[in-house]
C-alpha cells in the first residue's frame, strides 16, 4: 500500500477503502476495524482487550498485514527480564571484547511506520511498564538505554504504532492491573464476543472438512458457555475460548469424536470439585447433547466412577 501523509488522503483512504481490506475470518465490527486501521496510520497506540482466545492477536497482526506494515511481535508475558528483551544486555565476543547488544525492540521502534505489537502486556513484569512509560508517551517517544545521565536515547520512528493485547477482569489470575498512567497511553478497543452463527462460519473457515452440524454443535457449546458466565446465577467461572472451539474442531477433523475432543481440549478448563455441582458436570452435560449414543457411550457425569443422579 502507498505511503500516505495528508491529512486529507488518510481520512478518504479510511472512509472509502479501509472496510474492504478487513479479512474474513476477523468477525469484528466495521466500525472498530476502521477505528484500528485510523489509529495505525495515524501512528497512535492501541489497546485491544477482550476474553483469552477472542482473536486479539490475529487482529493486530491482520491489520498490519492489510496496510503493508512492518509488523514486530514481543510478548510480554513470556519474559521475567524485560530490561534484556526490551533494551538489550552486555555480551562479550573473543575479538570485540565486552560490548552492549541492542535488543530486537531497539531495532523495531527505529522502524518507519511499523506496528509493534506488545502482546499480554496485563501479564508483563512491573520493570516492562517502566520501561514502556516514554516509548509510549506521544509527547516524549523515547527510550533510554541506561539510567546514567550521559546515556543516549532512542527516538521512536515516525508512523510506529503500537498495539497491545491485554486480558482484563477478575478470571485472569496472572494478569497484572494496569497502571491508569500506562493505560492512558493507549486508546481502546474491545474485541467483540462472537455470535453463535459466527463462530459456526469461522470453524468451517478455519476447518473446512468440519461439518455443519459439528461447527454449530462446537458454537453452541461455547456460546452457552458465555451467556452462562455472564448470566445472574453462572454455574461456571469462565467461558469456552474462539482458541479452544478452533482446537476441538480440528480434532474432529482428524477423527476424534466430540466426546474425545472436549476430554482434552475443553474439561481441563474447569473444575471437578464439588462432585454433581461441579462446572466439569456442567460442560459434560453440554457437551452430551452432542454425543451420538448409538455410536457412544453415554457421558460419566459423577467423579471416581460414582453417578451423581
Amino acid at each position: 500500500m502507498k505511503d500516505m501523509k495528508g491529512t486529507k488522503e488518510i481520512s478518504k483512504f479510511i472512509q472509502t477503502e479501509a472496510s474492504g481490506l478487513k479479512p474474513e475470518m476477523l468477525f469484528l465490527a466495521d466500525l472498530k476495524w476502521k477505528y484500528m486501521v485510523r489509529n495505525i496510520l495515524r501512528g497512535k497506540n492501541i489497546m485491544l482487550t477482550g476474553d483469552a482466545g477472542c482473536g486479539k492477536t490475529f487482529a493486530a497482526s491482520k491489520a498490519a498485514e492489510a496496510l503493508d506494515r512492518k509488523l514486530f511481535r514481543f510478548n510480554l508475558g513470556a519474559t521475567q527480564d524485560p530490561r534484556s528483551s526490551l533494551i538489550g544486555n552486555t555480551q562479550f565476543k573473543t575479538d570485540e571484547g565486552t560490548y552492549f547488544g541492542t535488543s530486537e525492540f531497539v531495532k523495531a521502534i527505529q522502524t518507519e511506520n511499523a506496528v509493534i505489537l506488545l502482546d499480554e502486556l496485563s501479564r508483563a513484569h512491573p520493570e516492562a511498564f517502566n520501561i514502556l512509560m516514554t516509548v509510549l508517551d506521544q509527547d516524549q517517544r523515547y527510550l533510554r538505554i541506561d539510567e546514567a545521565p550521559d546515556t543516549p536515547t532512542i527516538m521512536v520512528a515516525e508512523g510506529v504504532s503500537f498495539v497491545a493485547t491485554a486480558n482484563i477482569g477478575s478470571e485472569y489470575t496472572s494478569a497484572r492491573v494496569l497502571d491508569r498512567a500506562l493505560l492512558d497511553r493507549f486508546t481502546v478497543i474491545e474485541m467483540d464476543a462472537l455470535s453463535k452463527e459466527d463462530e459456526s462460519k469461522l470453524l468451517k473457515m478455519f476447518e473446512p472438512d468440519l461439518s455443519q452440524e459439528m461447527a454449530d454443535a462446537i458454537a453452541d457449546i461455547s456460546s452457552s458457555t458465555r451467556a452462562n458466565v455472564k448470566s445472574n446465577d453462572p454455574r461456571i467461572s469462565t467461558s469456552i475460548s474462539t482458541r479452544v472451539a478452533i482446537e476441538c474442531a480440528g480434532l474432529i477433523v482428524d477423527g476424534f469424536n466430540i466426546k474425545e475432543a472436549a476430554e482434552v481440549t475443553i474439561y481441563p478448563f474447569f473444575s471437578s470439585e464439588g462432585g454433581p455441582d461441579s462446572e466439569r458436570v456442567y460442560i459434560k452435560q453440554l457437551v452430551q447433547k452432542y454425543v451420538d449414543v448409538s455410536e457412544e457411550e453415554e457421558l460419566d457425569f459423577g467423579l471416581d466412577g460414582e453417578q451423581p443422579f
